[in-house]
């Protein structure tokens, strides 16, 4: 059975990982015949975000232990992810990506990677083993794997920009849609970054995943 890393960054869209793409992503995987494998960073995250109000709460809460709750428990520290043991990578999506496992949210294109995160995916990136980047987490991908490296956000021209701007090839694509940066075997689909529902988010990440796991 092939098995799949997939790093989470907290719990919920705004300060966390994206739940509706983190558990498609996972019901996916599982779909394909393969296994999912479930990592975060044991770190405070950026900010705690009212998912009612959209205001900034002041309490801290840490992003392992958040993720937690999408993977039912069965998480491990990042620390503890090694690219030899998997035979692909996945990183949904949500504002976790750019505020916990990066600051892109605050630095664009000039964003720095959590270090222990960046050594996690460029171990995939050295193996020449594929991977997914859902939604705003294709922000990651210069930073990775260096210039010209190909993938998409959607169509949102300031994040594809800073995409650009970092050193990728930004390729616009539809919701329902993915695009394969061949090369370097990476995916990338804009999830809810164009998704108005489950099943438009749905409909990109089934046929990013069937191949991430054909490719695996």
């Amino acid at each position: 059975m092939k098995r799949i890393a997939v790093i989470l960054s907290g719990s919920g869209v705004f300060d966390g990982t994206e739940i509706h793409e983190a558990v498609l992503a996972l019901h996916a995987i599982e779909q394909q015949g393969a296994s999912w494998h479930c990592f975060a960073p044991n770190i405070n995250q950026h900010h705690v975000i009212n998912h009612i109000t959209g205001e900034e709460m002041p309490e801290t809460r840490n992003v392992l232990v958040e993720a937690a709750r999408i993977a039912r428990g069965k998480i491990d520290d990042i620390v503890n992810l090694q690219a030899a043991d998997y035979d692909g990578l996945l990183l949904p999506g949500g504002f976790g990506a750019a505020k916990n496992l990066s600051d892109f949210a605050f630095a664009g294109a000039g964003c720095e990677i959590n270090p222990e995160v960046k050594r996690a995916c460029q171990k995939f990136a050295n193996e020449d083993k594929p991977a997914a980047y859902l939604c705003i987490a294709p922000t990651l991908i210069p930073a990775i794997y260096g210039p010209g490296a190909k993938g998409t956000i959607g169509y949102d021209p300031d994040t594809a920009n800073a995409f650009s701007k970092m050193g990728g090839e930004h390729i616009n694509c539809p919701v329902d849609d993915y695009v394969l940066d061949q090369k370097r075997r990476i995916l990338t689909t804009p999830a809810y970054m164009l998704a108005n529902s489950i099943s438009e988010a749905a409909s990109g990440i089934n046929k990013l995943v069937k191949e991430l796991v054909k490719l695996a």
